[in-house]
């Protein structure tokens, strides 16, 4: 069972799944570039003579490390970094060796909102505020693609979880038993659960 999927209770869906915005992917990819093109360029630039395989092989060592540390790691960054949005809950999930989550059920959420600057509406990004009932603080994503449609979507599914909670929370019979109201007079909640 793959991510997130294995996070789902049985009556809970997927409804988004998203990683931090492509442009996060921009700078390790230039570095990539630059790594892999200086480091040819250096090569090619070490005269000949004994200490010419030495010298390649600091600059391959160099550039290898320059990779890990500056295009692989944030890759990896990126790619470990979920924002999922369900039918309960918001699920957050990051971290590449030693992992960091928190689940927010709709529930708890009591504001939603979206701040974007110039570039990052160009591009359709933002940072999520989302505050929750009981948190001191508010929950901050940033980096989000679409961050207003979302942020409508987040709205959208508390008010539907809202609506699930409140028909699962009434049983309802029908107006025409010896409740004494006119039969046919629609449906009544009889208990709460």
């Amino acid at each position: 069972m793959a991510y997130p999927d294995k996070l789902l209770a049985d009556d809970e869906e997927v409804v988004r799944h998203l990683h931090p915005h492509w442009l996060t992917l921009l700078r390790p990819v230039l570095v990539l570039l630059v790594v892999i093109g200086g480091a040819s360029f250096g090569a090619a630039l070490v005269p000949a003579g004994p200490e010419q395989g030495m010298i390649r092989l600091g600059i391959v060592v160099l550039s290898v490390l320059l990779l890990l540390v500056f295009a692989v790691v944030p890759v990896l960054r990126w790619r470990t970094t979920h924002y999922v949005v369900t039918t309960h809950r918001l699920l957050f999930r990051e971290g590449i060796l030693a992992r960091r989550g928190r689940d927010l059920g709709l529930s708890r959420i009591t504001d939603v909102s979206y701040t974007q600057t110039l570039w990052e509406r160009v591009v359709r990004s933002g940072t999520l505020t989302i505050e929750t009932a009981g948190d001191s603080g508010a929950t901050v994503l940033r980096k989000i693609p679409d961050s207003d449609g979302v942020q409508q979507l987040i709205a959208f599914m508390i008010e539907e979880d809202a609506d699930r909670r409140a028909e699962e929370s009434a049983w309802y019979v029908r107006g025409d038993d010896d409740s004494g109201l006119p039969p046919g007079d629609g449906w009544r909640p009889t208990a709460v659960l």
